[in-house]
């Protein structure tokens, strides 16, 4: 993701952050797409039916864990105390948008629903989908920036509520075998889908939901700027050891720009590796 870009982050609205200063030693949807990834043949895309399901939203149930990457104070005299500043995010609270979720770390509870759920109006095939506001605000933004680029997207699918992901998930693995589907789609309540901050965007039909998107400039430049927005792309290529999933450069999540911007400088391919968390490639 890095790139000879600038660096300036640009403003978006609040994110769920708290830094804290130690000193040391003193103190529903309708499915929108109908492909997916073979990791069984090697095949780069197989035709996958589509599915319809509904459900009602669930209740949110707040978590308490954080995950923390540090930094030197340089402002700080020479002969002063040593000083580390902990930038920490709260990675387990379903409703935080730094909320990790992979096969390891499913959300509590398994059928949570966001709150604010808002239409991703503006962004050609948003109109039917869903994300939270603060994620809807920041890919409206990063949309208009793109489309300005020559780079521009369409929205295939956002939101999926709990028993959309089930009913999902469950066609998959009956046309596909339990193994094969779980290299490309998640289990209900462990999908990052559910938490209403990601969503899968294309540019043409030819390489919709297709490893070839990465290769069209939407990808490209929705890869290397996708951070100043808030955005990562959240199952790179070579990481399924650590993510669990294949390659998906469809697939952006927005995690807020202080935790976009914080992987973009420290170079880290995934959110597992940056925060230090086990890799997760398969479920408990």
């Amino acid at each position: 993701m890095t790139g000879s870009h600038s660096r300036q982050r640009r403003p978006t609205t609040a994110v769920a952050a708290a830094l804290a200063v130690a000193v040391v030693g003193a103190a529903g949807g309708t499915a929108a797409w109908a492909y997916g990834p073979d990791a069984v043949t090697g095949a780069e895309d197989v035709p996958i039916p589509a599915v319809t399901v509904t459900a009602e939203p669930g209740a949110a149930s707040p978590g308490s864990g954080i995950a923390a990457v540090t930094a030197p104070d340089v402002s700080m005299p020479l002969d002063a105390p040593s000083v580390t500043a902990v930038l920490a995010f709260d990675i387990d609270d379903p409703a935080s948008v730094t909320v990790v979720v992979n096969k390891t770390r499913p959300l509590e509870p398994l059928t949570f629903a966001p709150a604010d759920l808002v239409a991703l109006t503006g962004i050609p095939g948003g109109g039917s989908q869903r994300m939270r506001t603060e994620a809807a605000d920041a890919l409206q933004a990063m949309h208009v920036a793109a489309a300005d680029a020559g780079a521009g997207f369409s929205v295939s699918t956002a939101y999926r509520a709990f028993g959309f992901q089930q009913s999902l998930f469950s066609d998959y693995s009956a046309r596909r075998g339990v193994g094969s589907a779980e290299t490309f789609s998640a289990r209900p309540g462990y999908s990052e889908h559910q938490t209403g901050l990601a969503v899968d965007i294309y540019a043409s039909s030819a390489c919709r939901i297709k490893r070839c998107f990465g290769d069209e400039a939407a990808g490209q430049w929705v890869a290397e700027h996708g951070w100043e927005y808030g955005f990562v792309v959240r199952y790179p290529r070579g990481q399924q050891d650590v993510t669990g999933y294949v390659y998906e450069p469809w697939h952006v999540r927005y995690v807020g720009t202080d935790l976009a911007a914080a992987l973009e400088e420290g170079g880290a391919a995934t959110l597992e590796e940056h925060l230090g968390l086990p890799a997760a490639p398969d479920y408990d």
